[in-house]
C-alpha cells in the first residue's frame, strides 16, 4: 500500500491499496450501504479505473469540494468514488465506479488525518479486504481494466485500427480525466 501527498493539497495525504482477486466484495459493499463508520473508505471497482492519474484527479476534486463545502455525497470518501465518474447522478456513479457483489479487483482509498495513520489503514485493509495487495501502478491497473466498459461509460472514441485494443491510450486517459473534470461544471 502507498501514501501519496495530493499534489496541490500538501496537507492532505491519500493512502491507497490496490487489491487483486478480492473474495469478499459483497461484505465490503454491505458495510458501506449500512453506513458502518469503520468502513469510511473509498472502495472503487479497479476494473473501471483508467489510470493512477485519474485517481489523483478524482481525489483532488473530492478534497477541494470538501474544503469549499461543495460535496454532493455524505462524506469525503464517497465523494472520491463519485468524482471518478463522468456523470452527475450519484447512485449511477456508485453503480459504475463503486464496488459491486461481482467486483474482482478493488481500489481502496483513505484520506489520512490526525486520528488515522497509514499503518492503521494498512492493518484495517489487510484484515478486512480479502485479496492480494499489488502495487498501485498503471501497469497493474491496466491488467485489471474492463476496457470495453470504460470506453462505453466514458464515451471514448473507437480504438482505431485494432477495435479490440486491450489497453487505454494516453489520449483515452486524457479524455477520461477531462470528462471527470467537466462533470457538473
Amino acid at each position: 500500500m502507498e501514501s501519496i501527498v495530493v499534489p496541490h493539497l500538501p496537507a492532505h495525504t491519500l493512502h491507497v491499496g490496490l487489491f487483486k482477486d478480492v473474495e469478499n466484495p459483497t461484505f465490503l459493499r454491505q458495510q458501506l450501504l449500512e453506513g458502518n463508520t469503520d468502513y469510511q473508505y473509498a472502495f472503487a471497482d479497479a476494473s473501471m479505473v483508467a489510470s493512477r492519474q485519474a485517481v489523483l484527479a478524482a481525489c483532488s476534486r473530492a478534497i477541494d469540494d470538501s474544503i469549499f463545502g461543495r460535496m454532493k455525497t455524505r462524506n469525503l470518501h464517497s465523494e472520491i468514488v463519485f468524482a471518478l465518474s463522468a456523470i452527475n447522478n450519484i447512485s449511477e456513479s456508485f453503480r459504475r465506479m463503486g464496488i459491486q457483489d461481482t467486483t474482482k479487483h478493488v481500489l481502496a482509498m483513505k484520506v489520512l488525518n490526525e486520528s488515522v495513520t497509514a499503518s492503521q489503514v494498512d492493518a484495517f485493509l489487510g484484515e478486512h479486504v480479502h485479496g492480494t495487495v499489488v502495487a498501485f501502478t498503471d501497469e497493474e491497473l491496466s491488467s485489471m481494466q474492463d476496457v470495453p466498459r470504460i470506453r462505453k461509460i466514458y464515451k471514448l472514441p473507437p480504438a482505431g485500427k485494432d477495435k479490440s485494443a486491450k489497453t487505454l491510450s494516453k489520449t483515452d486517459e486524457a479524455i477520461v480525466i477531462g470528462s471527470m473534470a467537466l462533470r457538473g461544471s
